[in-house]
């Protein structure tokens, strides 16, 4: 009986699909360790280096280094702002740390109330993690060594050494200088330069006023970097200083102020409020810009209290408003100087005579002068400053020349010296009228005789006084004032490079010359402005008695008297020598009276220096004593015998016989 042969065909069936099945697996097996031998090669061999990159920099971090801040310094070199080291205290947010408690660690080595504990908790939450926040700055170095020795025990906290802004004068060169502060968020920008990370840098600092605030990006600089060895959770390990990129400091900003003479003009105004501003009438240069009373900049590097900031901001002598640039006052009789040059280019004729009786009856009321001069010409209208006078001067020429003229003085102008803050004032003229009043849009012939003596609409700031001195002064350019001599080693444009002034010479020479009658003579400042400094150094000026509130009512206080507030403001602008003008210079003492009694006196202590300094006018001032006369000569026929030279003897001195011990 045959065997069935279907069983032997199931299973040479069963047997061939099993032989495909594994060949398939095992090709797709094969493929698989082809693509994962090819990758490793690829990963092993070809892209070794980039994976390397890759690990180190998971291994190592950059930390942010803030760059030394670019000094400023006066036109001699000497420094009006550096940086100095600094202890410092830092807290980050990290997991792990405790922050209400590490605070109250650190509340056993440096002083931290209750109240900064709990700001700085809350800043130290808004902050983003691991970012360090800035405790406490200037730590003693008892403080900074407790602190380290136990830094083991306290996670997240770290004190280093960095960098400080300082100025060295404190608040001599506030207002000008301007300071430094921490970044807050209204400083960080999207895009620009106040976007970078370095921004978010505890110890990083940006100008926040004058100098600091206009030149900020070139005093930065180009932050640097630290290389540190990091763990899988991102802490610092270790630091690897073969790594590190340098930072590169911020440029220099030297400026055109003489240290000496800003030094001299804070002393001299002591706690009175005012400004000075002195330039060099050949270049334009600012050597001085002071606004009083100040403040220590150095307080606000490190953060003011509320009740610090609101004892300066309510103090009624304003020592944070910058008096120099942003405060207006009217010029008062200065302004006499531009009715006069505007008259003489009218066709004036300067020997016209009226008569100062003290007060002056027109348009139907009294106009008042401070004593009665009696009968004036031009020149010595301006010497004894007689209102008088130039109520009728100033309606014989009219509003819109007055202005004309004093605007190519410089009046009711802004300048771009580099720093901001300035406001322009005002010079009125009848276009301003009806600009500015709808309702009464005509200029009257009584608001004219108010200007003529620099009052009415008239405000101008000590800057723009400066400027016109310094112009009436130089004669020729018209000059502009320059705060800023060179960035970087780069040298700026000079102030004497804007064009020549189109004012008749003759006309000035006039000014020149009355100004120089105001300080000599019967002149209003003849008794307080001579400068000790010999006949040949001799200064020109003009004072100013501005009134700053209505007497009426028994309200204004006329010259130094009454409350303080009340009083009139003094000025005084002035060039020197007279002869071969070199500085100009105008100073405001705010509600100080009358101006040859305030003002005039301090300009002239501030000049002294500025001349005293000056090498060639130094020589001029120190001239040799003349020589003794002769002894006669032998009488005839007496010889005079060769002595042989005296032996030098080592303890002996000059002019001492030999032998004689030395004092």
């Amino acid at each position: 009986m045959a065997e069935p042969a279907i069983f032997f065909e199931e299973v040479n069936e069963r047997q061939g699909v099993f032989h495909r099945r594994a060949f398939l697996l095992g090709g797709f097996a094969g493929v698989g360790l082809l693509a994962l031998g090819g990758r490793l090669a690829q990963l092993q061999l070809l892209e070794t280096q980039r994976y390397e990159k890759l690990s180190a920099s998971n291994q190592f971090n950059f930390k942010l280094v803030p760059p030394p801040r670019g000094l400023i310094v006066d036109r001699g070199g000497v420094i009006l702002a550096s940086n100095r080291p600094n202890f410092r205290l830092m807290v980050a947010r990290d997991k792990g740390v405790d922050v209400p408690a590490t605070l109250a660690i650190l509340a056993d080595f440096v002083p931290l109330d209750d109240k900064r504990q709990a700001r700085l908790v809350k800043d130290i939450a808004n902050s983003p993690k691991r970012t360090p926040v800035e405790v406490m700055e200037d730590m003693s170095w008892e403080q900074f060594s407790a602190i380290n020795l136990r830094a083991p025990e306290l996670p997240g906290v770290t004190a280093d050494m960095g960098e400080v802004r300082v100025y060295p004068h404190g608040g001599a060169f506030a207002h000008v200088v301007g300071y430094v502060a921490k970044v807050n968020k209204d400083d960080i920008t999207d895009t620009g330069p106040n976007s970078e990370p370095i921004m978010y840098n505890p110890g990083f600092r940006i100008g926040k006023q004058g100098v600091e605030k206009a030149y900020d990006l070139d005093l930065r600089g180009q932050p640097g970097a630290q290389k540190v060895e990091v763990d899988s959770n991102g802490r610092e390990v270790r630091h690897d200083p073969n790594g590190d990129i340098p930072a590169v400091p911020g440029k220099e900003i030297r400026l055109t102020l003489d240290a000496d003479v800003q030094l001299r003009a804070e002393q001299v105004f002591g706690e009175e409020s005012g400004a000075a501003v002195m330039m060099d009438c050949r270049s334009g240069d600012i050597l001085c810009m002071f606004s009083g009373p100040s403040f220590d900049a150095n307080r606000f590097v490190r953060g003011l209290t509320a009740a610090e900031y609101q004892a300066l901001a309510q103090y009624e002598r304003k020592p944070l408003f910058n008096k120099a640039l942003t405060a207006t006052y009217p010029p008062g009789s200065t302004f006499k100087t531009m009715v006069a040059l505007a008259a003489l280019d009218a066709g004036y004729d300067p020997r016209t005579v009226h008569v100062c009786n003290k007060v002056w009856f027109w348009g139907g009321r009294p106009w008042h002068c401070d004593e009665a001069h009696g009968a004036q010409d031009l020149k010595g209208a301006i010497a004894t400053s007689c209102d008088i006078y130039f109520y009728q001067c100033a309606l014989w020429v009219g509003p819109d020349r007055i202005a004309q003229m004093a605007r190519k003085f410089g009046l009711g102008q802004i300048f771009d010296i580099g720093i901001p803050g300035q406001k322009a004032g005002l010079v009125p003229d009848t276009a301003y009228k009806r600009r500015t009043f709808k309702k009464d849009p005509v200029w009257h012939p009584g608001e004219t005789p108010s200007m003529g003596i620099g009052q009415g609409y008239t405000h101008l700031n000590p800057l723009q006084l400066c400027v016109q001195a310094s112009r009436i002064a130089n004669g020729q350019k018209a000059l502009h004032p320059r705060l800023v001599r060179s960035i970087g080693g780069v040298e700026q444009k000079s102030g004497a490079a804007w064009g020549e002034l189109e004012v008749d010479k003759a006309h000035l020479q006039f000014v020149r010359d009355a100004m120089a009658a105001v300080t000599t003579g019967h002149g209003t400042a003849a008794a307080v402005a001579d400068l000790g400094l010999g006949p040949d150094i001799k200064m020109a000026g003009k004072t100013g008695t501005a009134q700053a509130v209505e007497y009426h009512g028994g309200h204004g206080a006329h010259g130094a008297v009454g409350e303080w507030k009340l009083r009139d403001h003094a000025w005084f602008i002035c060039f020197a020598p007279i002869g071969e003008p070199r500085y100009a210079m105008s100073v405001l003492v705010e509600h100080g009276g009358f101006g040859a009694q305030a003002a005039a006196p301090r300009a002239r202590e501030i000049m002294r220096v500025a001349l005293l300094k000056d090498p060639e006018l130094r020589a001029k001032i120190e001239k040799p004593l003349p020589l003794p006369e002769a002894p006669s000569g032998p009488a005839s026929g007496d010889v005079v015998p060769d002595l042989p030279p005296t032996p030098l003897d080592p303890n002996s001195q000059p002019g001492l016989p030999s032998g004689t011990p030395a004092a």
